[in-house]
């Protein structure tokens, strides 16, 4: 009998002690993905140049870039329509990625509002979103609070830019004006024109120009030192020729472009 109780109290140490390993592992497993600065994760695939699924069925968008759409939204349903070079995009994120074992790092803010993944990835050593930047094939898109590598991705937007790859094809060569926008939906463009009035909301300042062209900039993406002018933009932009480039977006039938770093904005004049 005794025999019997010490032999049962024995098991019942080893599965006590089983369940708290387990349970310990598990809450470093979720703890580690949740809140670690890295981590390896399998892509199961590419869904366009930015944003890839893993085998887990996590969503992860890339961090610091934004590359062409490839599909756009009419009424209330998403069709294949990709802007110009958002499938080269997306066949470089998939040579680079797609069934391949990548590291993950993250920065200050783990998810988005569509609840995926915010991430840096890493494929053999080489950040994916960088490369895609470096080949023009991707903008920069500064959004705080994950701004730890803002000025890599501006370095390589430059090399692009200087190198005229991708996007960057012609593009100071060919600037163009507030009424040729329209027929630029989906390209990189550089254009000078007149702020002609602003509109301030919560988030946004957006600069109005002739032909229904806007330009939208996220207040958190305006530096500290430029902060007067959510105040009292007018008093910056109205009337002064300013000189933007980005992608040129439809927005409710106007051309619209949004600026995600404030290198893409300069005042002439």
């Amino acid at each position: 009998m005794k025999r019997q109780v010490k032999y049962a109290v024995s098991l019942s140490a080893v599965l006590i002690a089983s369940l708290i390993i387990s349970f310990f592992s598990h809450t470093k497993s979720t703890a580690q993905f949740n809140n670690s600065a890295h981590g390896y994760y399998n892509v199961s695939c590419v869904i366009d140049g930015d944003t890839i699924g893993l085998d887990n069925g996590e969503t992860v968008r890339y961090i610091g870039i934004d590359t062409p759409e490839i599909r756009e939204k009419e009424s209330s349903h998403w069709i294949y329509k990709p802007m110009p070079f958002a499938e080269k995009a997306r066949d470089f994120n998939r040579k680079l990625v797609e069934g391949k074992s990548v590291k993950l790092e993250f920065d200050i803010q783990k998810k988005d509002k569509y609840n995926r993944l915010l991430a840096y990835v890493y494929a053999e050593d080489k950040m994916v979103n960088i490369d895609l930047v470096r080949q023009g094939l991707a903008l920069v898109y500064t959004y705080p609070p994950n701004i730890r590598y803002s000025q890599k991705f501006l370095d390589a937007q430059r090399e692009a830019r200087d190198n005229k790859r991708g996007l960057w094809a012609g593009l100071e060569e060919n600037k163009i004006s507030t009424s040729e926008a329209k027929n630029n939906i989906g390209r990189v463009r550089m254009i000078e024109a007149q702020v002609t009035d602003t509109y301030l909301t919560e988030k946004l300042l957006i600069l109005n120009f002739k032909d229904n062209f806007k330009v939208v900039i996220y207040k958190n993406n305006i530096p500290p030192g430029f902060k007067d002018m959510t105040r009292s933009p007018d008093k910056y932009f109205k009337g002064k020729i300013v000189r933007v480039y980005g992608i040129i977006k439809n927005y409710k039938a106007h051309p619209e472009m949004m600026l995600h770093d404030f290198s893409q904005l300069e005042i002439l004049k």
